[in-house]
């Protein structure tokens, strides 16, 4: 202990030694540290050590020690205080979004996310696809403006009616679709209708473009055409944002006989009507209506396809289509923005979507997505009864109305400490919400068994 002692206090006493060396410049031989402080051997080379350790000293066997290199002082910390006033009042809240994107922490169970489980990807596929992309002669170089043209005609004839290729702009995914359109079409400080409750990303992009979402409510037969027609007259709105197919969070498919009461009140209105069909892959019940836009022959419906939530989520590759000077307006709005999506993507995509195995995999995540489904409401039934919830014969999520009184934003918090990541409700709505919801995924968790302990962790939460 005295010898600890010591060592410990010639270090202190080499310090102010060391602090008046140039790096790299030796300091005096252990025998002249023992002569000049009457200490022992040892004690020099623990004294030593423990500068070594602090990084003062560097120790070179049989050469002796030096002083080491000095960090560099921290810098003043910057003062960006005068962004505040050149940026302005315009702000960007990301916050929705992100919570979607982040894992869950270990252990929860992921009742929230927008992506299939890796499991259910076509991951060897993707990687046989990208193989061969990668090795076309022209893999690396720009492609055509409007995209690759085998994919603009596969995704014409995946949508059917009278598309044609010519109408197809290949863009960088669902998301920033949406973000080119909007900027094309609808001049900030414009209003922009949107389904209550709607898409979340779809209320960033918008509010971050300087637009100003105005709710049109939907149930569960989706988008209400009588309501549509009363907010174009009140608003002067000429852009319409909707899902009708599997919508995001409710899980509703617009009802056949609301179809054209949609398109007449967008007509009348002289609006044009943004159709994300981000799921259509992704249904397994009854056939899915065709899409909006192949009943479209004047051009109102501009049709926005996505296949990343049928594949992976770095597959950001999308269908826009557009007839007539739009379509010039998005695909200008495209190549000023961004360019042109990556060609490599494009061709992966390409090889995938024509392979044998898509089709195989298509019918496989059908087949989990479905048995999901049921696994997630039969829980919700066992565990709360006296919940409702959506039942949807597509897409990812169910949509679970909460009792009166419940704030599911702060449920939302207790659920996470509690093991479950769930989404809430509120954050949907443009507005404020008529009650509170949760939104479920049924695609995220690793298996059905997660699923039902994911509602076993919630309903002990709520009867507490």
């Amino acid at each position: 202990m005295q010898q600890d002692s010591s060592a410990l206090s010639l270090a202190d006493r080499l310090r102010a030694e060391v602090a008046a060396l140039r790096p790299g410049q030796r300091l005096p031989s252990s025998r002249t540290l023992v002569d000049r402080y009457r200490v022992s051997p040892v004690t020099v080379t623990r004294a030593l050590s423990v500068l070594a350790a602090e990084g003062l000293v560097v120790t070179r066997p049989g050469s002796g020690a030096y002083a080491a290199e000095r960090p560099a002082p921290a810098p003043e910390p910057a003062d960006h205080g005068w962004q505040a006033v050149a940026l302005g009042d315009r702000a960007v809240d990301p916050s929705g979004l992100s919570w979607l994107l982040t894992a869950p922490p270990e252990g929860a169970v992921a009742l929230s996310g927008g992506y299939l489980h890796p499991t259910l990807q076509p991951l060897r596929a993707l990687s046989t696809a990208a193989a061969r992309a990668a090795r076309r002669p022209d893999a690396w170089e720009i492609p055509p403006l409007g995209g690759v043209p085998e994919l603009r005609a596969w995704y014409a004839r995946s949508i059917g009616g009278a598309v044609s290729p010519s109408d197809v702009l290949i863009s960088s995914g669902g998301q920033q679709s949406l973000t080119t359109v909007l900027r094309a079409i609808a001049p900030p400080g414009s209003p922009i209708l949107v389904e209550s409750p709607t898409y979340l990303g779809a209320l960033s992009v918008a509010r971050a473009s300087g637009l100003h979402p105005v709710p049109v409510p939907a149930d569960e037969h989706g988008l209400r055409p009588d309501l549509l027609a009363e907010a174009f007259a009140l608003t002067g709105a000429r852009v319409l944002y909707f899902q009708p197919t599997y919508q995001n969070p409710t899980g509703a498919t617009l009802a056949a006989e609301r179809r054209a009461g949609i398109l007449a009140a967008a007509r009348s209105a002289g609006a044009f009507v943004i159709e994300d069909d981000y799921a259509r892959h992704l249904g397994f019940g009854p056939p899915a209506p065709p899409p909006l836009v192949s009943e479209d022959p004047d051009g109102r419906v501009v049709h926005i396809a996505s296949l990343t939530k049928a594949t992976a989520p770095s597959l950001r590759v999308a269908g826009v289509v557009a007839r007539g000077p739009v379509a010039e307006r998005i695909r200008s709005t495209q190549l000023v923005a961004e360019f042109f999506p990556a060609r490599p993507l494009q061709e992966t995509l390409l090889e995938l979507v024509t392979s044998p195995g898509w089709p195989r995999h298509l019918r496989a995540v059908h087949a989990a997505l479905r048995s999901r489904r049921d696994a997630l409401s039969a829980a919700l039934a066992r565990d709360l009864p006296e919940l409702h919830h959506s039942r949807p014969d597509g897409g990812m999520h169910l949509w679970l109305r909460l009792p009166d009184g419940t704030d599911d934003e702060a449920l939302t918090r207790e659920a996470l400490r509690a093991g479950v990541l769930v989404s809430a409700g509120r954050p949907f709505f443009p507005a404020e919400p008529p009650a509170p919801f949760l939104r479920l995924s049924y695609a995220v968790a690793s298996s059905e068994a997660e699923l039902a302990e994911g509602v076993r962790r919630l309903s002990a939460l709520l009867k507490s």
